[in-house]
């Protein structure tokens, strides 16, 4: 066998979300955020178009993340529709996380792999980066609020208007205990084929 595989399938079993609310103030340092992304950069892509872009919101970028993300739930959402604990999660959950990163999908100018499948090679590296942070005990959590999906965050982000903002991702360390979870069992999502 090339690598162990039992520590693999323990890491992947391992991947939870967790949440900033249940981070602490326990800083991400640059070192670590440059792994991840570079892991990220691994994820299969079709055609090796690499279609991922990262943004990295760190210190007091944060706090202009924060106060645009909650001006664009005003702007997009109706009035009749505005919540004010979801306003409320916007706003501070950039502030209390160590790092926020955008992740995106930039779209190839000669469009040749269909759209999805570049959101899946990004959705992809979104996964390496979670197992990249499960590996170094960092709590992450994948963010895809549907302002993200709005032409004014891709100008926010500096994006084209074929591209998308795929998610915003949440770093820091646990304050609690490591989660546990579980899985229904393989046989229920499972069709074998013989024949």
């Amino acid at each position: 066998m090339r690598y162990n595989l039992s520590e693999i399938t323990q890491l992947i079993r391992d991947r939870r979300t967790i949440y900033p609310e249940q981070f602490t103030d326990r800083k991400v340092h640059k070192e670590q955020i440059e792994l991840i992304l570079q892991n990220a950069q691994w994820a299969p892509t079709h055609g090796n178009t690499q279609p991922w872009r990262f943004h990295v919101f760190m210190d007091d970028s944060k706090k202009r993340l924060s106060q645009f993300l909650g001006s664009l739930y005003l702007a997009e959402t109706p009035t009749e529709h505005q919540n004010e604990a979801k306003l409320a999660k916007l706003l501070r959950r950039p502030l209390i996380s160590s790092v926020v990163i955008a992740v995106s999908m930039m779209r190839q100018k000669e469009k040749k792999i269909l759209e999805i499948e570049e959101m899946e090679a990004v959705a992809c590296a979104i996964q390496n980066m979670h197992l990249t942070c499960t590996a170094y005990d960092l709590g992450m959590f994948w963010s895809t609020p549907k302002i993200i999906y709005s032409q004014a965050m891709n100008e926010f982000l500096a994006l084209s208007k074929d591209d998308k903002c795929l998610g915003l991702i949440y770093l820091g360390y646990p304050a609690m205990d490591w989660p546990k979870s579980h899985r229904i069992p393989l046989e229920y999502h499972t069709q074998w084929f013989h024949d």
